[in-house]
């Protein structure tokens, strides 16, 4: 298949692997500056390599135009990747947890570099809210887990966390999944590496003068790395996941570092990047943006809408049916990849009375070919 443009980059070698589609990308940012992939694009492909059997990369001299052909997701353990710093542990991961579900083995592997940021979803995010996921669509609970060895802010990272996936002996489950339910607890983190620990302090309070009034059962615990476990770089944020009483998980996260834009020459963004938020707004831009995720409806937030429709897609040749708020743009850039790659068509069927959106789909029934059969 052939695609022109950076957009979803990640997202094609992702489907062009589960689908054993060969891709073509031409035109990567050629007009750009800085023309290519970028580092974090590159770390990418690298990652895929590491995980997967006869997979060939070729990239032109520009690095403007990249031919991929999948090989078979191993799997495997004791790995490790090192991410970089131009983009956060989040990126890597997303994909890497649906690769390793059709693994020949279970994955176990350690990604090094920046484990939370304002871009990508954090580190303590997908260990309370991404993961619960999977359990859904039948993934075991047994080795699938993220342990944080130490956190790392932009820009120099140095964060570690290991991440453990099981394979599914078969396929997916197919799911019917609409109930929203209601909000019956609020879970949170609090981190800070080399400041004061009063910023986390101040962040939990100002996160609870906003969802105090509303809800009796929230718990934001504190996370303060100091020395080697703090990375290479001083920072602060948190991350809240309030849960349903149907086990559904909405989730919201951010940091604040003195990061350097990657792609401001592109932009012409001329901000001070030497302002930090406060830690006090930090705390009440967090709770409000939940309070958002919530208010949209549906049963999972929407940095989690293409994650989910993707594991929808990948069920057995059954129907799939998904309640979710207002479609975010990379929602739909999925909905679309997964129709060129898999041939799954979604049916949308707005709800106007929930003000949501549900969508039915008959998977694309695959299996996991490269697991050992005993």
């Amino acid at each position: 298949m052939k695609f022109k443009g950076s957009q979803n980059l990640r997202l094609r070698l992702l489907l062009s692997t589960l689908s054993a589609t060969p891709i073509l990308i031409e035109d990567i940012r050629s007009d750009a500056t800085w023309p290519g992939l970028r580092h974090h694009e590159v770390s990418f492909l690298r990652l895929l390599e590491k995980v997967c059997d006869d997979c060939v990369v070729e990239i032109n001299e520009t690095g403007t135009k990249l031919r991929y052909k999948p090989g078979i997701v191993m799997g495997g353990k004791n790995l490790t990747h090192d991410c970089g710093v131009s983009r956060s542990i989040g990126y890597f991961m997303e994909p890497l947890i649906v690769l390793g579900l059709f693994g020949k083995k279970p994955l176990s592997i350690r990604l090094k570099g920046i484990t939370n940021d304002p871009k990508d979803p954090s580190v303590d995010t997908f260990r309370s809210a991404t993961l619960p996921i999977l359990k859904q669509f039948g993934v075991p609970s047994e080795g699938l887990g993220l342990k944080v060895e130490s956190r790392g802010v932009a820009p120099n990272g140095g964060g570690e966390v290991i991440l453990s996936v099981p394979i599914v002996q078969d396929s997916l489950r197919a799911v019917s999944w609409t109930d929203g339910g209601l909000v019956k607890r609020i879970r949170g983190v609090s981190f800070s590496t080399k400041v004061s620990v009063q910023f986390e302090n101040t962040m939990i309070h100002a996160a609870r003068g906003i969802l105090n009034p509303l809800l009796a059962d929230i718990h934001i615990f504190t996370d303060h790395k100091a020395g080697p476990q703090a990375g290479g770089s001083p920072g602060y944020g948190i991350s809240l996941v309030a849960e349903t009483t149907s086990g559904c998980f909405f989730s919201a996260d951010t940091a604040v570092s003195y990061a350097v834009e990657e792609d401001a020459m592109d932009i012409g963004d001329d901000k001070d990047s030497h302002y930090l938020t406060p830690p006090a707004d930090i705390g009440e831009q967090i709770a409000s943006a939940l309070l958002n995720e919530i208010e949209q409806g549906g049963v999972v937030d929407s940095t989690h809408q293409g994650l989910l429709f993707l594991l929808c897609a990948l069920c057995p040749q059954d129907v799939s049916k998904v309640r979710v708020g207002k479609l975010s743009p990379y929602a739909m850039e999925t909905l679309r990849h997964i129709r060129d790659f898999l041939g799954v068509t979604f049916v949308i069927e707005p709800d106007s009375e929930s003000r949501t959106v549900v969508l039915k789909c008959l998977g694309c029934g695959l299996k996991n070919m490269s697991r050992k059969l005993s």
